[in-house]
């Protein structure tokens, strides 16, 4: 197959734990053909040059398919430095000309990813087949996803009213507020009560921070002391979990156990109320077209819906010896596969 990478700078790449390198060579060591662009290298063009009229109904029209500079390159097997991977091509390239578009690139899900999801979906009607789908990439956002499925979430308020964060604060004394955009842990704040019962000092200038004085919604959640224990990613491919998560333990006295905020990353096989979440919300996501997901799950409670770029591939199979990599190319073909006419 030839396989087109969506995705940041690859010289960027940190290939020791990068999922979409682990992607590229489980990939490359199939046979299958790797190119690679960036979001900002999609394009498209098309339009009538002259008047329509009631003849032609505009019939003049003409559009060239979603397109973008790419690059077919071959890993070396270098395991550090910048010399992983040679360039072998590089050319002007239909997303539809290829046999699978992955979008891979990182949050953060701004005004150019938005924009991007609407080419890739063009691209889709052209005849491309993109993972994870365009709109579902749009319909599912990372942290606001999770609301379709309240029975598996702690107390969750979703608001950019102070009154109504503060009332949330009072009832339950210890939350977390975090921005709906964020990735890595950041903008995450821990809220409690002090000792005496007063409230936590630095409450209104949080709230004030976060929702820019009212102008930003936020979430706020009570507090799940098991984060002790780890912030689990639980990877679901094409529906099925994987049977091993990435517990990313708080280290240091941090509340956060994000790997990009010093969170320790042990992995582990899935508890049962692990397995009853992924199973509940596999068939559906991906029924939605959703070929990966990562899911946070903190103790029994759902967390965090992950469908940009989820992580964790590499972490899991060399501490668990679980190949998540070849699972997932597996089902890209199996996908691939049942994508095309008959």
């Amino acid at each position: 197959m030839q396989l087109l990478f969506i995705a940041d700078p690859i010289a960027s790449f940190k290939i020791y734990k990068d999922t979409t390198f682990a992607m590229m060579r489980e990939a490359q060591a199939r046979g299958h053909v790797l190119w690679v662009c960036e979001a900002a290298d999609l394009h498209w063009r098309g339009g009538n040059s002259s008047t329509p009229t009631l003849a032609t109904g505009g019939e003049e029209a003409i559009a060239a398919p979603v397109t973008a500079v790419c690059r077919r390159i071959e890993l070396t097997g270098a395991t550090s430095g910048h010399d992983w991977y040679r360039v072998l091509d590089q050319r002007p390239l239909a997303l539809r000309e290829v046999d699978a578009v992955l979008m891979r690139k990182d949050p953060p899900f701004d005004s150019e990813y938005f924009y991007a999801t609407h080419l890739l979906q063009q691209a889709e009607r052209e005849g491309a087949a993109v993972f994870n789908s365009p709109r579902a990439l749009r319909d599912h956002p990372e942290k606001l996803a999770i609301l379709e499925f309240p029975q598996f979430i702690t107390p969750t308020l979703v608001s950019r009213r102070a009154a109504e964060i503060k009332a949330f604060y009072g009832e339950h004394g210890d939350v977390i507020l975090k921005p709906l955009d964020g990735m890595g842990g950041t903008g995450i704040f821990r809220l409690r009560q002090q000792a005496d019962g007063s409230p936590d000092p630095n409450l209104n200038v949080v709230i004030e921070t976060l929702t820019a004085f009212g102008a930003t919604t936020v979430m706020a959640q009570r507090f799940v002391p098991a984060i002790a224990q780890g912030d689990k990613r639980v990877l679901i491919i094409d529906g099925e979990p994987v049977p091993y998560c990435l517990a990313r333990i708080p280290q240091g006295g941090e509340t956060r156990g994000n790997l990009a905020a010093g969170g320790l990353g042990v992995a582990q096989p899935l508890s049962e109320t692990d397995w009853a979440i992924a199973r509940a919300l596999g068939p559906v996501l991906a029924a939605r077209g959703l070929l990966l997901v990562g899911i946070d799950i903190i103790g029994d409670k759902l967390t965090e819906i992950n469908v940009t770029s989820p992580t964790c591939f590499q972490e899991i199979t060399q501490q668990s010896g679980c190949d998540v990599a070849a699972r997932f190319i597996s089902a890209l073909e199996a996908a691939v596969t049942r994508s095309r006419p008959d």
